[in-house]
């Protein structure tokens, strides 16, 4: 554990992500409450640490750290995180695809093996990070797995479906990437509800549909 200024806890698992050390993250995750960490704020979890988040008028780092000890102790699986499962609409044809062909030749594989591998994927949501609702989702099967591009293309459209090592995304927002766009999606993953702003949550289930371009284009009308 290492101290985040004057509110936080840093708890570390490492510095590589493992499917069973996040799961135990998540679990951390899950039973943190006011009740188990007295001036608990908020937990924000990652890839291989989770920042906790408390009220230094109330408590401090030692008292944190103590109580978090306590639920590092109890043995995971006595308490599940509620997870959700999402289907996510996608299109791989013609443009809205525009990296599909050469991640195919760079995979060994063909245009519709990509497709079909990527359909075949459950992904699991793993962090949210760099911009709003952008979702980085875990699970991409091992033919698929390429590092990301050495230079980022500008102005890529909402929506486009981005792959890159054991990751998947949705793109929120019209930005630069460096990630392979393999198709489009219309699934709205931006909700507009204050109180759930992002459809997915951390440690979410999801899996891909695919869907025609006249599909595509009457989701957007």
């Amino acid at each position: 554990m290492r101290p985040v200024a004057e509110h936080g806890l840093l708890v570390d698992y490492g510095d590589r992500f493992d499917r069973a050390i996040w799961a135990r993250l998540i679990d951390l995750d899950a039973r943190l409450s006011s009740e188990t960490v007295p001036g608990f704020v908020e937990a924000v979890p990652a890839a291989t640490s989770l920042l906790v988040r408390f009220d230094p008028m109330t408590t401090d780092h030692a008292k944190v750290g103590a109580a978090l000890l306590v639920l590092l102790a109890v043995p995971p699986g006595e308490e599940q995180r509620h997870t959700r499962a999402h289907v996510v609409d996608v299109c791989y044809d013609g443009t809205l695809a525009p990296d599909l062909v050469e991640v195919a030749t760079r995979c060994g594989m063909s245009t519709e093996d990509v497709v079909s591998a990527h359909l075949n994927s459950e992904c699991h949501v793993q962090m949210y990070g760099f911009a709003p609702g952008y979702a980085y989702l875990a699970g991409l099967p091992a033919p698929l797995h390429l590092p990301r591009k050495t230079a980022a293309k500008r102005d890529v459209p909402k929506g486009s479906v981005l792959i890159a090592g054991q990751q998947c995304l949705v793109s929120t927002l019209t930005m630069p990437t460096g990630w392979w766009i393999i198709g489009r999606s219309p699934t709205a993953i931006l909700t507009g509800d204050e109180t759930r702003p992002f459809l997915f949550d951390v440690g979410d289930r999801v899996t891909f549909r695919r869907i025609s371009r006249d599909d595509y284009d009457r989701c957007l009308t």
